[in-house]
């Protein structure tokens, strides 16, 4: 039988458009690469902004940290001023994107959009990993169908064989960014975790659905991370601040790390 403690925790860093200078960039790969090295118990992933993917790619090159990106086309290549494709991505050594991050889908992303961007990744051996996340909490229950329409609308045409190529990661818009009203509390997270499970069964089937990777992509920091990553269906953060902080990013790979050993 398939267990989800099989799998490792996964800890991918979100730098968003940060920071403002190559020199810095590398300082800040430098201290996690040095934690990761020691952490094998975690799967570590960088998303930088794309002008420093390829030296983020050089300076990782045969550590345990894995490269990642921010956002991608759904076109291979063409008149698409500006824009960066899977393929690109993926000779330039990234493994990860991430696609309909909130702040991408409050630009304007649609479902459909981010349909077509999760395809094209996975079929050109990339890992999508699929932002998902309501705006607020009502008290009838209605932010449960949005996030059930990202994930059905989302996950339109992915076939079975794809699905573990797909990590979902719940961040509810409400708890994070500088706007936060109050983080979510772990009971919140768990329900949330847990729905979203129960809609993967409904799409893929009770054999496949458990093997897929579900994350939290709330506000997490070191204090707050382990009881995170103690809840059943948290198999592991997707960072966005604290991942610009060399210290704090390791100290939560290494909470990762000691927790998968337990």
């Amino acid at each position: 039988m398939y267990h989800r403690s099989m799998k490792k925790k996964l800890i991918i860093g979100n730098w968003k458009m940060n920071p403002e200078t190559l020199r810095t960039a590398r300082g800040i790969v430098a201290g996690i690469k040095k934690a990761a090295a020691s952490a094998g118990k975690v799967a570590t992933v960088i998303c930088p902004p794309t002008i420093y993917i390829a030296e983020v790619g050089r300076i990782i090159k045969g550590s345990r940290v894995k490269l990642g990106a921010q956002d991608s086309s759904f076109e291979k290549s063409g008149a698409f001023t500006g824009q960066i494709s899977p393929l690109m991505l993926k000779d330039c050594g990234v493994n990860y994107v991430i696609v309909g991050h909130s702040e991408r889908r409050e630009e304007g992303e649609t479902d459909e959009i981010v349909n077509k961007k999760l395809k094209s990744a996975i079929a050109l051996g990339l890992v999508a990993i699929l932002c998902v996340g309501e705006k607020q909490r009502d008290e009838h229950g209605f932010y449960l169908s949005t996030v059930q329409e990202q994930l059905t609308l989302g996950l339109k045409g992915v076939q079975k064989k794809d699905a573990t190529r797909v990590i979902i990661a719940y961040e509810p818009i409400w708890a994070i960014s500088s706007h936060a009203l109050r983080p979510a509390n772990p009971d919140e997270i768990e329900e949330m975790m847990l729905y979203i499970m129960k809609i993967l069964v409904s799409i893929f089937g009770k054999n496949v659905a458990p093997k897929m990777m579900t994350i939290y992509g709330g506000t997490a920091n070191p204090k707050d991370s382990p009881a995170m990553l103690a809840l059943d269906h948290v198999d592991g953060l997707l960072v966005g601040r604290e991942s610009l902080n060399p210290k704090n990013f390791s100290k939560i790979i290494r909470l990762a790390d000691t927790q998968n050993k337990k």
